[in-house]
């Protein structure tokens, strides 16, 4: 009889049939097969928080497949992944399918290798029945706050919104982020340079020139805040205005510089976002196409990266043998170490189960393999790669220079260089910091200043959150887990707490602010940072037996509902939400109010429903919020004939009818590029966006003409391949067609 081996994904399932004979059969559950119900609760509170599964309807088809298939086969092996989700979906594979949990055989691997899978099927286990209730624990505890506080939100604040056990203390960093920047004021400071160069020589030699800045007065190092005004600056251009000057102190230090560990889930999202552009969510979806398998040219589908969802820094013994032998063939013995370097990870709640993110096989190197990716998979798998190899590397060895200038009335001004004596593994995985090569000099000799330049500065406010510094900040505080970092960010960018600003970075909506306050006021251990990360311990306390899901879940949902009960009798959704103002209703003379919807503030008539007069609040160029008035175009509703009015909604400017709301007529404005449509020729590409408001550039001959791309074009054609390059991340340009991976700096 044959084996039947189910994993969660076709395409891990494509690759793993390469490796195993015609004794088995790989069947995909593609993802989790049973669930809670999205119409109720599903959680039986009352007794001891028994979930109530269902099996999901899209899958319906899927489970008749796999029991058909369990049906002709003698054994059942589940190889979902090795994480709390592929625990639970290995636990309902087996309940759907008839076998006992402690009949179950499990399979394990952190790659997608013949040696891995081998291994695997040599080594079967029982289902781990604790890490599954550390899942389900999670999945209830979820359910609960989200099924109970939502409604709760409906009802005091506006329908639509949703609450959740991680993502809302998210919200609140980036809330909480925002406020500082509102609060902070900038001060003034200032700094002084110098162009200083050899009294010998000529002042036009600028080979030799040497920049310093004012370091320190009187033997007082300078602070950043110390040089505060104008006039501080002018009497010191007026001290050094015959000043004479010679070379210092020159202090030499030789300093070594350590590779970086290799990549773990939170740090392999914040360098693609740094390096690449990526977002949280795009570097998860292409890790896992990477770890599941691509087609790789004479090889077929082969898994290239270790399972990408872990927070260890481990490295397998095999990984460790092929990266020491690439190093030595490639770059040689002086490249290389002695023993393997050891990182140790220092984050709480750390896990040491899986491996790092490294390749699956270190001969697959990234140009080697380069033809078989799209330009993105590419851009990932190289990253990945070289720092995995690199942190095996010997560490670069930096020639460090300081070098003081002073006057004769004690004025010193500092110069900083540094090269790289020995680039060890800077050479596989360079960083951005260029080298500053400084003219060689002698303490005693003679300098000339060529100018002095005095500079103005203010203090600027802390950076809002970017994808990488978000999870990076969830990380150091225990807020979720690796696999919940990209899709905490989604969701809350999905449900309007929090949209781009023009660098990407995550500004939160009118509606983060109240909502989260209200939270935070009423609801605080549910927002609240340390009570989210003990919370997480408390999972993992689950997952090594500690603890007992029902009592974790009782511990917390008791006082929660108790609480819920009171407030849903104090709070009134008036004093929540709306504001009084004094705007009158130009059509029915009544009071206006502000009042708070799913999308933000708005400014409506009091007298609502007799009236229902409405008008957007928007901010105005300083940043302030104003009442928006319509500004009246030339052009007439195709529905009544009403002049159309330019107005602005959740997604930017668009005309609507002036005659609202008895008529609801909307029209897009279409930003031009100036770019004519490569496809038709005749139109022009114009900024659009979809349902769901992400800005996509299409022709504006629509539906005769269906070009269209998710980049700004620039209007310029490939070099390679002729088709129109467009905007890239990071300031570079990129091709638009799928197969030509050419870009170019912008």
């Amino acid at each position: 009889m044959k084996t039947l081996v189910i994993v969660e994904s076709p395409t891990k399932a494509k690759t793993i049939s390469k490796f195993l004979g015609k004794d088995f059969i790989v069947k995909s559950s593609f993802g989790h097969i049973r669930d809670l119900p999205k119409s109720k609760l599903g959680v039986d509170v009352a007794n001891n928080f028994e979930p109530q599964y269902i099996n999901s309807r899209d899958k319906l088809k899927t489970i008749k497949e796999l029991k058909d298939s369990a049906k002709k086969t003698g054994n059942i092996l589940f190889a979902t992944d090795e994480d709390r989700e592929g625990e639970a979906i290995s636990w309902h594979l087996a309940h759907i399918l008839g076998v006992k949990p402690n009949k179950a055989q499990r399979i394990v691997f952190h790659e997608i290798t013949q040696h891995a899978i081998e291994e695997a099927l040599k080594n079967p286990r029982p289902l781990d029945l604790k890490l599954f209730d550390a899942q389900q624990a999670r999945r209830v505890l979820d359910r609960l706050v989200g099924y109970k506080l939502s409604p709760f939100l409906w009802k005091k604040v506006a329908r639509g919104l949703s609450a959740g056990r991680v993502q809302s203390v998210a919200v609140r960093l980036v809330v909480e982020r925002e406020r500082e920047i509102q609060k902070f004021v900038p001060q003034e400071y200032w700094t002084v340079s110098g162009q200083f160069y050899d009294a010998r020589s000529n002042s036009n030699d600028t080979d030799n020139l040497i920049e310093a800045k004012l370091f320190s007065i009187q033997d007082k190092k300078l602070a950043k805040m110390d040089l505060k005004d104008k006039k501080q600056i002018d009497e010191i251009l007026k001290d050094l205005d015959q000043a004479k000057y010679n070379i210092g102190n020159v202090d030499q230090k030789k300093k070594t510089r350590s590779p970086l560990p290799p990549f773990i889930t939170s740090t392999l999202q914040q360098e693609a976002n740094n390096r690449l552009g990526f977002s949280a969510k795009q570097t998860m979806r292409l890790a896992q196409q990477l770890y599941e398998g691509i087609d790789v040219i004479g090889h077929g589908s082969v898994g290239l990266i270790t399972y990408m969802r872990t927070d260890s820094l481990n490295l397998s013994v095999k990984f460790l043998t092929e990266a020491q032998d690439y190093i030595n063939k490639e770059f040689g013995q002086k490249y290389s170490i002695d023993k393997p370097r050891v990182f140790k990870k220092k984050s709480k709640n750390a896990q040491e189960a899986h491996e790092a993110i490294r390749p699956s096989q270190v001969e697959f190197t990234p140009d080697s393999i380069k033809s078989s990716l799209d330009s993105r998979q590419f851009k990932l798998y190289d990253l990945i790669w070289r720092r995995a190899v690199s942190s095996q590397m010997a560490s670069a060895q930096i020639n460090a220079v300081n070098i003081d200038i002073a006057s004769h009335n004690q004025y010193i001004f500092r110069a900083s260089g540094q090269t790289i004596a020995f680039d060890g593994f800077l050479k596989l995985y360079p960083e951005k910091s260029k080298e500053n090569i400084l003219p060689n000099v002698k303490e005693g000799q003679e300098m000339k200043s060529l100018e002095l330049k005095p500079e103005q500065h203010y203090t600027e406010p802390p950076a809002r959150y970017s994808d990488a510094t978000l999870v990076k900040t969830m990380e150091e505080n225990g807020i979720g887990r690796p696999s919940t970092y990209a899709p905490t960010i989604h969701t809350i960018e999905a449900r309007n707490y929090v949209e781009r600003d023009e660098n990407k970075r995550l500004k939160p909506t009118d509606i983060a602010f109240i909502v989260n306050d209200l939270l935070v006021e009423h609801f605080d251990k549910v927002v609240d940072y340390q009570f989210t990360a003990d919370m997480e311990g408390y999972l993992d306390d689950i997952a090594e037996g500690k603890r007992q899901w029902q009592n974790v879940i009782k511990e917390f949902y008791d006082p929660f509902a108790r609480n819920l009960t009171v407030k849903d009798k104090e709070l009134n959704k008036k004093e929540l939400t709306e504001e009084k103002t004094n705007e009158i209703c130009e059509k029915c003379s009544s009071p206006m109010i502000i009042k708070m919807g799913r999308f933000g503030k708005f400014l409506a008539c009091s007298n609502y429903p007799e009236c229902k007069n409405t008008k957007n609040i928007i901010s105005n160029e300083k940043g302030q919020e104003v009442i928006e008035e319509p500004i009246l175009s030339d052009e007439k509703c195709a529905k009544c004939g009403s002049p159309m009015a330019q107005k602005t909604g959740r997604f930017g400017a668009f005309l609507g009818c002036s005659n609202y709301p008895k008529c609801k007529n909307i029209v897009n404005i279409e930003k031009s590029t100036n770019v004519k449509c490569p496809q038709c020729q005749k139109g022009d590409i114009v900024e659009k966006r979809s349902r769901r408001g992400k800005i996509f550039y299409a022709c504006n001959q629509y539906p005769d003409c269906k070009f269209a791309l998710w980049s700004k074009p620039t209007g310029a054609k490939c070099p390679q391949c002729s088709s129109l390059l467009v905007y890239g991340p990071k300031d570079t340009l990129k091709c638009s067609h799928k197969e030509c991976q050419y870009t170019q700096e912008a």
